[in-house]
């Protein structure tokens, strides 16, 4: 589903795709499973960018490992920390560890938890070169903003 989902999506004019990893796949250690999916969303998403939301705050450290290898061997273009929707976003430790366990072509997108322009700056310090951050407006502007 989520290839025919892309492929529709790139037809219709996408220039990037956002997938989310199976969780369930990588909490019972099916990384073979997970590793196919890759494959495929890879191969559908042939000349736009692919990032691989892997919702770091539901992983042990080992699954967050394991996911900075399996993405880098995807050759998908972004590890992404969050969607944003599940119990927490970004931290800068797992920013951090996906830059040490990621291949050098591979980036990393924080998202979510980002509140004020501080946070933007560490976050980028930490080695994230994209930020996902609905409120970044708001927050240039000094407005106040809602949620993590």
């Amino acid at each position: 589903m989520k290839v025919f989902e892309a492929k529709e999506a790139i037809a219709s004019g996408a220039k990037e795709i956002d997938m989310v990893i199976n969780l369930g796949d990588v909490r019972q250690g099916h990384f073979e499973v997970v590793r196919e999916e890759l494959r495929a969303m890879r191969e559908a998403c042939s000349g736009v960018l692919l990032k691989v939301i892997v919702e770091a705050c539901l992983l042990s450290e080992e699954e967050k490992i394991q996911m900075c290898r399996l993405v880098t061997q995807s050759h998908a273009d972004f590890i992404k920390t969050s969607t944003g929707f599940s119990s927490g976003g970004a931290t800068l430790e797992d920013v951090a560890l996906f830059k040490r366990n990621i291949g050098p072509e591979i980036r990393v997108k924080a998202a979510g938890g980002i509140s004020t322009l501080n946070d933007a700056k560490a976050f980028l310090a930490a080695g994230a070169s994209r930020l996902g951050t609905s409120r970044i407006i708001k927050i240039v502007r000094k407005q106040h903003t809602e949620g993590y």
